[in-house]
């Protein structure tokens, strides 16, 4: 059995890899009470050697303890470009646009930043969140986090029972993919452990989702295809699609907040090093860890509070086409449909491209303000928003056959324009033929006709009058 067991170990283990042991001096610097009992599996020395590495505390949590990490950022200190301070200030001037990135829920202080690192980079039964990091803004401006390290699988219940209790306190969640990864992920352990998880009922700002919308790079020939933006889904197939590369949040971190790493931890090395520390005992691998989750951290305080503050300034203080659009679309499902409006013509003005030359970003903001007037009865305006689009080289198919069929129901029934009308609709009628969907052809013919037999009717009314 023996000689099984150290075969195992030399399959598991990495060649030369031995666990770290401190000297008794050394271990006996530790506080006692951030030693776990033995009998849960550590030695003296390998709990010594976790604390001293990483310099955190072992904290009793219910019939058991969880080893903590905190750390503080004052708010002299730089993140990127900016200092703590004025990014917890403007957090707490905007915190009331808050609800425009929750879908209405009433979000409020205190913001609760949160960021899992796991054993899995795709989710799945078997995946643990070994490492939770939370994070928020002091009374004084200062950063702090508290990071919840899972050091022994046995350990993961009162794991959780910590992190209830912070999450708990917080006015509003914030991460970052957080509604598609990280709480479905944590709610699946609370579920097994029997532990109640109240994540489902706290607001929660995913800002994944609106950086996506605000930040997202251009792209070349073609147009997001995601009703979030207001492209109907059923253009979809006429669409390229576009890489989400350039929006990771090391991405938007360098980008935007003007922060660049050294040294930073690779995000597909860090299962590799958590497994490195379980097989060992060598704490020395998740050090780069847990700092580069503490960054994640602060730089998703950086960019939310940069959205917030967009949308407490409005518009005007937007000089790029694409924020001003993403902040219209914003605007519009908060229901502040004449703020909308506004966006959309900011960045319809901020558009740099010549009237009727190819411009994805000015195809996506005609289509946007075009809709948002036809919502407000501003027929007109729409029209020649529509008409704009329509006659725009390189525009594509569904959205001319969209433009046309709007004219061709403008000229029809609000200008009486019956042979403007036929000629609208016979643009859609092109622009539809060979579509994936016949009963779109079928429509616009139904349209055609109708008008073609008014046109004939009142040819024919116009004879009798003669």
């Amino acid at each position: 059995m023996t000689a099984l067991a150290d075969r195992i170990r030399g399959i598991v283990a990495p060649p030369g890899t031995k666990p770290r042991v401190l000297t008794e001096d050394a271990a006996s610097n530790v506080a006692a009470d951030r030693i776990p009992n033995v009998a849960q599996g550590f030695s003296p020395a390998t709990a010594a050697d976790i604390a001293l590495v990483l310099g955190g505390a072992w904290q009793p949590i219910g019939g058991g303890r969880c080893f903590v990490v905190e750390r503080r950022w004052e708010p002299s200190a730089l993140h990127g470009r900016e200092r703590i301070g004025a990014l917890a200030d403007r957090l707490n001037r905007a915190s009331g646009e808050a609800p425009l990135f929750t879908g209405g829920s009433p979000a409020r202080p205190p913001f609760v930043f949160f960021d899992l690192e796991t054993t899995g980079l795709n989710g799945g039964a078997g995946t643990l969140a070994f490492l939770v990091g939370c994070g928020w803004f002091g009374d004084d401006g200062a950063f702090v986090t508290r990071q919840f390290l899972l050091a022994r699988h046995a350990d993961e219940r009162m794991l959780l029972e910590a992190v209830a209790g912070e999450l708990a306190r917080a006015g509003a969640l914030v991460s970052f993919n957080g509604k598609s990864f990280d709480a479905p992920l944590l709610e699946g352990r609370y579920l097994f452990h029997r532990v109640a998880w109240r994540g489902r009922e706290m607001p929660h700002v995913d800002v994944l989702h609106p950086a996506r919308r605000f930040w997202k790079p251009a792209p070349s020939r073609a147009l997001r295809s995601d009703s979030r933006y207001g492209i109907d889904p059923l253009l979809a197939r006429s669409f390229m699609p576009v890489s989400d590369s350039g929006c990771s949040l090391q991405a938007l971190e360098r980008q935007l907040v003007g922060a660049r790493r050294k040294g930073d931890v690779p995000g597909f090395e860090i299962p590799g090093r958590y497994f490195q520390f379980v097989r060992s005992g060598d704490a020395a691998p998740l050090e780069a860890v847990l700092e580069h989750n503490r960054l994640d951290l602060l730089t998703l305080a950086a960019l939310t509070a940069r959205l917030l503050d967009m949308a407490r300034c409005g518009p005007d203080s937007i000089g790029d086409p694409r924020e001003a659009l993403a902040l219209g679309h914003v605007y519009l499902r908060g229901g502040l449909e004449e703020r909308a409006r506004a966006s959309f013509q900011r960045a319809l003005d901020r558009c740099r491209s010549p009237r009727g030359a190819y411009d994805p970003i000015r195809i996506e903001v005609l289509r946007a303000l075009a809709l948002a007037c036809r919502r407000a009865r501003r027929h007109d305006e729409a029209a020649a928003l529509w008409r704009e689009l329509a006659d725009m080289r390189g525009c594509p198919q569904a959205l001319v056959r969209e433009a046309t069929e709007a004219l061709a129901i403008h000229h029809e029934h609000r200008m009486r324009d019956l042979p403007l009308a036929r000629q609208f609709a016979l643009g859609s009628l092109a622009a539809a033929s060979g579509g994936p969907r016949p009963s779109i052809a079928e429509a616009v013919r139904h349209r055609l006709a109708r008008i073609e037999r008014k046109m004939g009717e009142s040819a024919q009314a116009g004879r009798l009058i003669d």
